[in-house]
Order: C-alpha cells, then structure tokens, then sequence
C-alpha cells in the first residue's frame, strides 16, 4: 500500500504542481527506485542476521517518511521524500528468503507465493486513498499509512520468529554471497521479472491516471476498476506458487508470457476512427476497447502476472537453496528497476505520441523478449537434449 501510494495521491499533485506526464511518472516512479535499489543488500542481510530483525528495522525506518509527505509542498520535496517512503518497498526481498526457509522445497513455491500475496496492498491503495483523498484531502492518506505501518511494526516483532539455522555461517563474507549473481540464469529470471512484476507495479501506478484519461472516470470510480488488476495480480500470487509446486516453474512460465503477449496485443491497439470510400459514399468506423473490455482484459493480465510472480520465485528456491536472500533480491531488484522506468517510459511515450496505448506497445514489445530468451534457453534446449523415441 505504501509503496503505490503515489499512484493515488500523484494525480491531484499533478493538477496543484502543474506537472507534465513525464514528470508525474517521475514522481510516481521515486519510491520504486530506492525500494528496488535496497534489495539485494536487504536479501544478503536476511541471510546472515535472519529475517525478524531486518523487516522490523526496515518498516520502522520508513514510518517518519511517511508522516512527513503531508507536509509537502514543492515537486523536490515528494521526489526526496518518495525515496524514503520507498524502502517500503524493499520488504519483498527479506520475506522472501524469511519464510521459504522454513518449508521443504516442495512447499517453497506456495510458500512464498502466500507471503507474495502481500502485492494485493496495491489493489488495497486504490480503495482506501480515493476514499480518504475524497473525505478529508490527499494529506490524510500519508497518515493514516504511517500509523498502520506502525502498528504493524508491533505487532510483526510480536509474533515473528527467527530460526538461527536459516542463517548463512558468519564466516561468508557479503561478497562472497554477490558471486552467485555471476551465473547467467540469474539475468535471464531478472528479464522475466521486469516483466511479471516490473510490468505489474508500472501498470498498478499508472492505471488509476489511464482511467482518468483514457474513459473521463472520477477517481474513486477508477480506483475500484484498476484494482480489477492489481487485486488478482497479488492475491492470486499464492495460487500461481501452488500450480508452479506442481507443474514446475518452467512450464507455468512459458504459458503466463503467452497469455500476457495475447493481453498486451489487444490492449495496444489504440482508439481508432477511420473512413473509408464506399459505393454508398464515405462510411466511418471506430475501433477501440471500452471500459468493460479493456477492464476483462486487464482482469486477465493481472491473473498471467500473479503466476509469473510465483513462478519466477519458483525457479529461484529450486536452483538456489542456499543463497535465496542474494538472488532473490538482485531479482527483485530487477523487477523494481522495471517497476520505477516504465511509469517514466509511459509518461514520456504519451508526452510525445499522445497516444495513451503506448504504455501496453511497450510491454508488448519487453514480453517477445522474454518469449524469445526463454525458447532458446529453456525449450529448445529440451527439445534439443531429449532423443527421439525409438519404435518398436
């Protein structure tokens, strides 16, 4: 929730700053950056101290942050203070590693994909900000967001435990924990992650102001309908690790960046009217999603992502038991960097086309890379190592 707070809060800002779509991206995307920048020394120090005291000193920092955002002023002030707030958002890589350890490996995918269920505080943000933007003006939320991030702190340090077996031996140093980020495989996860996640924080951000443009929608209204997104892109996070426990985390991958290149297909065609000369004379069509399709499909997006997330996480605990906390965050620190650009690259994109679709062209686009990377890496390969059966 604090981590997308500015997906909500950013459009009056933008309406009382007199910022630009680049520069609104740019405030959106500030939180992003400093969360996705902290992971992976985060991941190393869930390794070696434990995942109890990193996440309660991690939440605790970002608690006067927060407050302070209500009593901002200028554009520099929410871009420096957004940094803060996002160290939020670095919470994702010392869970993870926290709780995979304490399940078998059979268990590990739905077992980080319950606690990755948490991403459903995006679809969260858009009820409660439009409602407190609404009743008591956009410096409530920081607020009421500080004081639940509080409590929380309580009563987590309450109720965690720590395990010192899960920790790393103190005689591996911080740089020996970096080397496993030379294996190649952990670059091509980071690709899919930019995607999976990367594209599901970019759109959590931006969807709220789509709506707002792209159908003339209150904010409230476009609140409740981007969170048809964001809500099944986190809750369903849990189910995606079962079905990746099961089916493994290959196969699941494959089918969910298909599913997004058929979404991201349709949703890039833009609202298009054209005439054409008939023997009747001119006649004109119009092409182009309403807000119930264009919500079913992102409905349907949110879903592909939600098992990309886990799946992604999956291949992590199955070729990486032991050093989960580096990997882990270099990942996640993939997919935040993915999640703090592409808010800027939609922004920039409409600035100079205004063509509001661009932002699902570009994903469009990011997601055959991924489909590309994976066939040659994964099936081709299979194809390739496994030999024709012989007949009888």
């Amino acid at each position: 929730m604090v981590w997308m707070m500015f997906g909500v809060i950013g459009i009056p800002l933008q309406k009382q700053l007199g910022l630009n779509n680049t520069e609104f991206a740019l405030m959106t995307a500030m939180p992003v950056f400093t969360g996705s920048l902290v992971r992976v020394p985060l991941g190393i120090w869930t390794d070696k101290y434990g995942g109890r005291i990193v996440m309660t000193i991690l939440m605790a920092v970002t608690v006067p942050g927060i407050w302070a955002l209500s009593y901002a002023t200028q554009y520099w002030q929410f871009l420096v203070l957004g940094l803060f707030v996002g160290l939020a958002g670095g919470s994702f890589s010392v869970g993870t590693p926290y709780v995979a350890r304490w399940f078998p490996k059979r268990l590990q995918g739905t077992a980080m994909g319950v606690f990755g269920a948490g991403n459903s505080g995006a679809a969260v943000n858009k009820f409660v900000a439009p409602a407190l933007m609404v009743a008591f003006g956009w410096t409530m939320v920081p607020h009421v967001y500080a004081v639940s991030m509080l409590v929380t702190v309580v009563i987590f340090w309450v109720f965690s435990a720590s395990d010192p077996k899960h920790l790393v031996p103190s005689s591996v140093t911080f740089m020996e924990q970096l080397k496993v980020l030379k294996d190649p495989q952990v670059l091509k996860y980071c690709q899919y992650y930019s995607i999976v996640f990367g594209g599901y924080v970019g759109l959590s951000l931006w969807m709220v102001k789509y709506y707002v443009g792209e159908y003339g929608m209150d904010v409230r209204v476009a609140g409740v309908l981007a969170a048809c997104f964001s809500l099944p892109g986190g809750v369903l996070r849990a189910f995606g690790g079962i079905l990746s426990d099961k089916y493994g985390a290959h196969r699941v991958t494959w089918w969910v960046m298909w599913a997004s290149w058929i979404c991201l297909f349709i949703l890039s065609y833009p609202q298009t009217d054209f005439t054409i000369t008939t023997t009747a004379g001119p006649k004109t069509f119009h092409i182009g999603l309403g807000v119930v399709p264009f919500t079913i499909v992102m409905f349907t997006l949110g879903i592909a992502m939600a098992f990309g997330k886990a799946s992604v996480f999956k291949y992590i605990g199955d070729h990486y038991p032991h050093n989960i906390g580096a990997v882990s965050g270099a990942v996640g620190l993939a997919g935040g960097l993915g999640g703090a650009l592409l808010p800027i690259m939609f922004g920039a994109l409409q600035d100079i086309t205004g063509v509001r679709s661009t932002t699902f062209m570009l994903l469009y686009g990011v997601v055959w890379v991924s489909l590309i990377w994976m066939y040659w890496t994964e099936v081709r390969r299979v194809d390739v190592l496994t030999p024709p059966s012989s007949s009888a």
